[in-house]
């Protein structure tokens, strides 16, 4: 296998075997959305570089392993190295409802610890200091990824840095976004490609953030982006050039597509997402669970709760009491299955009520209209985002603070259930169009490597142009 060398010459040819950071966008794999799309860009990336070496940056090296045992975890910083080998060694033995419950419970314990130490850090330093400046835990954090010296290393040796997309490019996770930026941004220093695929962007307006996103952003090769409504303009108003810059559709679109059925579902698939991020009254919820109960039982219709999210069982708290009491559910499905598993399921309904985004991507891929569920700017974005790559008029928004909540949600949902059957084509036709459009993007990424395209000396960044590795990454 040739590639081009990572620094120096790009037209230079080596038989060094092809090395692939991977950026997840969910560092602890509790979350079937960013594993789907985790899913999609590995099974790519093996199919064209049969023999390449992927590595991938996770909190849960033992649950990553489960579910892909042929990539390298590479430790984010929050679980010892010597904690992190072992569990990763395991993983691939053990499937991931067994390697799962071992995962969470390691890195509870590691936040406990870590909380623990950072309180007793603070107070010693209060102690001393009569006005202490503290770190926020999240740089801390992120200090220590930068550091380790397993990020170093992968960075060193990568033929490519590749973000996955994710909900993490805006306001709502400052964490993962520096994480991100960091990555791309060392990245470039050195002369690694680097290409970010199936992103959504925005809300952006922190204002940390804003400055951070146009100086990191210019120098990435190329940016794919999941919807046209916000992004586009976005990255524009970053100083991204146009020509680096193309919109496919979510990448999770193509592993829901390649499972749709020939047979329409009968059922009602239903989640409702509760989080800081996404929050929701219990007069809310009370409301839509009394909707989607009258329009099932009206149409003779299953209710099946479907989860995206298992962080501290969000999507579980907020979903099941919607079924309780309604006489045919479907079994809910357990903590650690696949995203083939959540993607088959939905395939199960006619239509879908949910609040949880890639939920949509599942059932729009396959044909099946959505009602989404919102109660905040970043969900609207995304909803609306994914309406019009389908061609509109096929999620419905519905904001969870309005009044007649519950008689909008039944008329939605009786709505979505009549004209399923005339929108599955059209659904149906678009993600196969969006499937097409993400391959191309891939290939445009690849072609990075491949064909050794040189790079135009890197802008500015943080004030000093290309050269020596950014020092956060310096053992």
């Amino acid at each position: 296998m040739m590639r081009t060398t990572g620094t120096g010459h790009r037209g230079e040819q080596d038989d060094t075997p092809i090395r692939v950071l991977v950026q997840d966008g969910e560092h602890w794999m509790r979350n079937v959305g960013d594993l789907a799309m985790l899913s999609v860009t590995l099974r790519r990336l093996r199919d064209h570089w049969p023999d390449a070496s992927l590595h991938v940056m996770t909190s849960a090296p033992t649950l990553l392993r489960a579910y892909h045992p042929d990539v390298h975890p590479v430790s984010d910083g929050r679980l010892p190295r010597w904690i992190a080998q072992p569990l990763s060694a395991v993983g691939s033995r053990l499937g991931p409802s067994i390697a799962g419950v071992g995962s969470v419970g390691s890195l509870r314990a590691r936040d406990f610890l870590w909380g623990a130490a950072r309180r007793i850090r603070t107070r010693s330093v209060a102690e001393q200091v009569a006005a202490p400046v503290e770190e926020s835990g999240a740089d801390a954090d992120r200090r220590d990824i930068a550091t380790r010296p397993a990020v170093a290393s992968a960075l060193r040796g990568a033929s490519l840095v590749l973000a996955v997309g994710g909900g993490y490019m805006n306001d709502i996770d400052p964490w993962q976004f520096h994480c991100t930026l960091d990555l791309l941004q060392s990245a470039v220093e050195r002369g690694t490609p680097t290409a970010m695929i199936g992103q959504g962007f925005g809300p952006l307006t922190a204002e940390s953030l804003v400055a951070r996103a146009g100086k990191v952003l210019p120098a990435v090769d190329v940016i794919a982006l999941r919807e046209g409504r916000a992004g586009p303009g976005l990255l524009a108003g970053f100083g991204v050039p146009a020509d680096r810059v193309v919109v496919t559709g979510d990448d999770a679109i193509a592993l829901a597509y390649s499972i749709r059925r020939e047979e329409m579902g009968a059922s009602l698939g239903v989640c409702l997402r509760v989080a800081e991020y996404s929050p929701v009254a219990s007069r809310a919820q009370e409301a839509v669970g009394r909707a989607v109960r009258s329009v099932a039982g009206a149409a003779g219709a299953r209710l099946v709760p479907l989860i995206i999210s298992e962080h501290q069982s969000e999507d579980r708290r907020s979903t099941l009491p919607l079924v309780a009491g309604y006489p045919d559910v479907a079994p809910v499905q357990g903590r650690f299955v696949t995203p083939l598993d959540v993607a088959r399921r939905v395939g199960e309904c006619r239509i879908l009520v949910t609040g949880a985004y890639h939920l949509a991507v599942f059932a729009l891929a396959q044909g099946i209209p959505v009602v989404g569920l919102s109660s905040s700017r970043y969900y609207d974005d995304k909803l609306l985002g994914l309406d019009a790559m389908f061609g509109g008029n096929c999620v419905e928004l519905l904001r969870l603070d309005d009044a007649d909540l519950e008689e909008r949600v039944a008329a939605a949902a009786r709505s979505a259930w009549q004209r399923a059957p005339e929108v599955r084509l059209r659904l149906r036709e678009s993600a196969a169009t969006q499937v097409d459009l993400s391959n191309e993007a891939f290939d445009r990424v690849v072609a990075l490597v491949d064909e050794g395209q040189s790079r135009p000396t890197a802008p500015e960044i943080d004030g000093h142009a290309s050269g020596p590795p950014f020092v956060l990454f310096e053992q």
